[in-house]
Parts: C-alpha cells; sequence; structure tokens
C-alpha cells in the first residue's frame, strides 16, 4: 500500500466532523484538524479485529486492503447526561482519512454480503435483516449501494446519492448506479439522482441542467482498470480467509479533479520507482504548500463491527459473492464507457 504522510496523534479539542461520509450514521465521524485522520467511535468487536489484523500474519494480505490503524482514543469531556455512564466505555479508532489526498473524492460505499446478521442478533433482528436481504440486492448479489458522491465539474462541489437509491435498486439496475459513480465526461444518460450536500434538491434529469459529471474516456478508463484489478487481488487475498465480515463494505475512492487525476496516473503507472524519494522530498512541514499528490484510487474494506474470525467455517461465501458482483460490474462500466465515448466530441474543455 502506497502510504501518506499522516499528522500529528491527535489531541482533544482539535476535532471537527467528516465531511466525506457518504453512509452510515451522519456527525458521528470526526477528522482531527488538518483532516489527515479519521476518529470513529467504536465497538469491541471492531477494535479487536483491528488490533488482530496489525498482529495476525494470516492477515498480512488483508491488512493492505483496510485503513492504516493508529490506535484508539478514549471518549473525553462532557457527555450527554443520559449516557454519562457509558462515557468510560466509549473507545474511538483512529484512522488514516482514506479521501485526505484527493482533491475532488468521488466515494462509493458498497454494503457486501448476503447475510446482514451477526451471531448476537435477535430473533427479532435477524428476521428483519433476512427480509433486508431479499428485499434490497444483498440477497441475491451480495451486494448494496448504499451511497456515493460523484463532484460536479461546473460548480466543483461534490453531489451526495444517498442510500435510498441503493435500496431501491433491483439486481439488474445494479449497472446503471455504478455508471452513475463513474460518469463519463459529456453523457448525461447516467447523471447522480440526488442534490448537493446542501440539501438543496435538483432535477438531475432536467436538460437544461448546467451541472456537469465525469472523466474524460482518456482518464476514466485507467482508473476503472486500476479500481477492477484491486478489487480482483482483493478477492483473492479474501478467498482463502476463515472469517465473516457482516454489514462491512467495500469503499471505493477516486479522483475528479481532471489535472490531479492525470498527473495521479502518471506517477501509479509510470513513476512507482520513484515513490521513496519523493516521499523524503515531502518531509517538510509547510502547510503553506499544496496536498502532495497521491494514489488516482484506492479500495478499501471498511466497518468492522461485526466482524468475526471464524476458524474451521471456511470462506465467507457472500462476501465473496458481493466481490464477484463489483468485478463484473466494473467489466460492463468499462466495456459500456467505450462506447459511449464513440457517441462523445472527445473535447477537453477548460473548467477552470
Amino acid at each position: 500500500m502506497n502510504s501518506q504522510s499522516l499528522s500529528p496523534s491527535p489531541t482533544p479539542g482539535n476535532h471537527q466532523p467528516l465531511t466525506t461520509q457518504v453512509a452510515g450514521h451522519v456527525g458521528v465521524m470526526m477528522t482531527t484538524e488538518d483532516g489527515s485522520l479519521l476518529i470513529k467511535p467504536a465497538l469491541p468487536r471492531e477494535v479487536e479485529f483491528y488490533q488482530i489484523l496489525q498482529q495476525d500474519k494470516t492477515l498480512e494480505g488483508l491488512r493492505v486492503f483496510t485503513p492504516q490503524f493508529l490506535g484508539t482514543l478514549k471518549l473525553e469531556g462532557q457527555v450527554d447526561p443520559s449516557h454519562a455512564n457509558l462515557a468510560e466505555n466509549i473507545i474511538s479508532i483512529v484512522l488514516e482519512n482514506l479521501a485526505y489526498q484527493f482533491v475532488k473524492p468521488n466515494i462509493l460505499d458498497v454494503k457486501l454480503g448476503t447475510v446482514l446478521y451477526d451471531d448476537t442478533a435477535t430473533p427479532e433482528k435477524k428476521a428483519r435483516m433476512e427480509k433486508a436481504a431479499k428485499d434490497t440486492t444483498s440477497g441475491e448479489t451480495g451486494i448494496r449501494v448504499t451511497g456515493f458522491q460523484v463532484y460536479d465539474n461546473a460548480t466543483s462541489k461534490p453531489i451526495q446519492t444517498p442510500k435510498t437509491y441503493g435500496k431501491s435498486l433491483k439486481p439488474h439496475q445494479l449497472g446503471e448506479g455504478i455508471a452513475k459513480f463513474f460518469p463519463l465526461f459529456g453523457q448525461s444518460e447516467f447523471l447522480p439522482v440526488a442534490g448537493p450536500t446542501s440539501g438543496e434538491d435538483i432535477d438531475m434529469s432536467d436538460s437544461t441542467s448546467s451541472y456537469s459529471f465525469g472523466l474524460p474516456i482518456e482518464l476514466l478508463t485507467p482508473i476503472v482498470q486500476g479500481i477492477r484489478e484491486e478489487v480482483v487481488l482483493l478477492r483473492e487475498v479474501y478467498e482463502p480467509l476463515e472469517i465473516r465480515m457482516i454489514a462491512a463494505s467495500l469503499l471505493i475512492i477516486y479522483e475528479a479533479d481532471w489535472d490531479r487525476a492525470e498527473e495521479a496516473l502518471t506517477r501509479y503507472f509510470v513513476e512507482e520507482d520513484n515513490e521513496e524519494d519523493s516521499d523524503e522530498e515531502d518531509d517538510d512541514d509547510d502547510e503553506t504548500k499544496p496536498k502532495k499528490v497521491g494514489l488516482p484510487f484506492v479500495v478499501r474494506l471498511i466497518d468492522f463491527a461485526h466482524t468475526n474470525l471464524v476458524p474451521g467455517k471456511g470462506p465467507d461465501k457472500g462476501v465473496l459473492l458481493g466481490m464477484e458482483t463489483v468485478i463484473n460490474l466494473l467489466d460492463d462500466r468499462l466495456k459500456k464507457s467505450r462506447l459511449e465515448a464513440v457517441h462523445s466530441s472527445g473535447s477537453y474543455p477548460n473548467l477552470g
């Protein structure tokens, strides 16, 4: 995993809300003041899994597909009086903020697996989660789109698509959802379906809309291809493991800024041998310098509150099915984006 420079350990009082969250409980996760680290309240099982992940040699291959883990923090300061008895028991994990390196991060959260409940679920919750899997794409395909954001080229602001969209999709419509996350510049067929983070409602089907999404084909193709290769490798790493990841997600982020995406792709495919030298050059603490150019995309597993090692029980077939579904969807997106490009002018306008 290519490493990025991270800030010093977080201290009380310099936290701020995470602004790039596309799924889960909004407002719960925080970042350090510079945005490089993520602070997330975690259940004991998630804390334990991250700790095991650092030590268990059988999980070394999987570790590179998870956010860098820097340790834990205990809750400090005032809490809601009704929850005062929990203050000493609430632990937060400190992780790298995967979106930090990007100028305009397009972010997709995909819930993996066909089983949505763990061994602690009550009969009522088990029945509810089984129905949820059946009523959404999870049961048949092993994935559910839980939310994503795509940057508008014209305004340089992200447009977020909420979990209600993913829940509404049928299995045969998943390709449409992936196309909305990987839009090709100049094509309006698969525009995002929600308003910006301000909550403003926008009719994206309006032909007079000034919104503009997507990368040109020469940038989109290598990014989608690279993401596909990462998911293939992740599946190979995950397949022999005896583990159950319930409600874990596959997080995919790629650069939506055209210039930065082009530069990042060049570094990723051509200049990997120079990475060590460039890391040494970036040790300067001058905050006025522009953010270091990072990867053009990242693929990581996240959310391990219901993850367990299960020796002797074999591989996690539901999650493996989900990964295979993602690979097939990416293959389909690569094929269709090339066809869409045939009808595009191929121009590279100045977006300012």
